[in-house]
């Protein structure tokens, strides 16, 4: 099939972007790599009337250290992030993903912010970005303003973005002593959309669990955060032991998988307590500095 007709935007300064986001609202897509919004677009699952083209805003391209955080530009080609040093040094979690994310062909064109910005609950970055606890930055003609990653994604393909707000850029908070972090999934090939995933970040102090941060993929229609796992091991110095009873009672007590065509809601739960198990003890491996073993 061919998308519906629309008009077309190739705006060049990020004003004259934002100008028309305040024009046509709720009538206009923002496009940067396309590897979601044009599929869409040609099923005619989405069917906007102007399409706004942002490749040529050099304002959202670039990487900036900011002291206690490394800022990303919405529009860094995730092939990009993948390959940058400053992204493995200071945020490693996001360094470990990349390799996860679809192939490298969709890699090459789709940016940081779109995959982010388009919600996907089956995506890899936005659990990612809410283990982390980033902050996103948005803008419009009427201001500034800056959320939470935790706050940022409200339901299935659904944000907490404004018609005429575009995504600037993501604060990921830099790594420091003591942090561990872990990513993993279950994709029946590699590349396809994971039917669980699991990313963790981790900080110890003298041995002892002080921050656990679970977020979970393709779970529910939006990142869900493992709160009842986090809070049971705070104060903990872990073991396999209480990682494999924090995984089993998050799975358990914690998650409501959907069941479709992929996986059933039971199978789905299963694989969730085994990343769980994986990727906790990789984490916290990590971060108190000895080998927690297989739990």
């Amino acid at each position: 099939m061919k998308p519906c007709a629309f008009d077309y935007h190739g705006p060049t300064e990020l004003d004259q972007a934002l100008e028309l986001l305040a024009r046509y609202g709720d009538e206009a897509k923002v496009i940067a790599g396309g590897q979601s919004l044009v599929p869409a677009m040609n099923f005619r699952l989405a069917q906007p009337a102007v399409l706004i083209d942002i490749n040529g805003l050099q304002d959202l391209r670039g990487t900036a250290d900011s002291g206690d955080a490394l800022r990303v530009g919405a529009g860094v080609r995730q092939r990009a992030v993948e390959r940058s040093p400053e992204v493995a040094r200071h945020v490693p979690l996001v360094a470990r993903t990349m390799p996860h994310i679809a192939h490298p062909q969709i890699r090459n064109r789709g940016t940081f912010g779109g995959s982010i910005a388009h919600a996907d609950p089956a995506a890899e970055l936005p659990a990612v970005v809410s283990a982390l606890e980033a902050r996103l930055r948005v803008r419009s003609t009427r201001g500034e303003r800056t959320i939470a990653a935790n706050d940022f994604f409200v339901d299935l393909l659904t944000t907490a973005l404004e018609p005429d707000e575009l995504l600037i850029d993501v604060e990921l908070p830099k790594r420091r002593d003591g942090d561990g972090f872990a990513f993993d999934e279950v994709a029946r090939r590699h590349g396809d959309y994971a039917l669980v995933g699991v990313a963790v970040a981790a900080r110890c102090d003298d041995g002892v669990c002080t921050q656990v941060r679970a977020c979970l993929l393709s779970v529910g229609n939006q990142p869900v955060r493992a709160r009842s796992l986090e809070e049971s091991l705070v104060g903990e110095r872990p073991t396999a032991e209480t990682i494999r009873s924090a995984a089993a009672h998050a799975a358990s007590q914690d998650l409501d998988p959907p069941s479709d065509i992929h996986a059933s809601a039971a199978f789905r739960r299963h694989l969730a307590e085994g990343l769980l198990r994986k990727t906790l003890t990789a984490a916290l491996s990590e971060a108190s500095g000895r080998e927690l073993g297989a739990s």
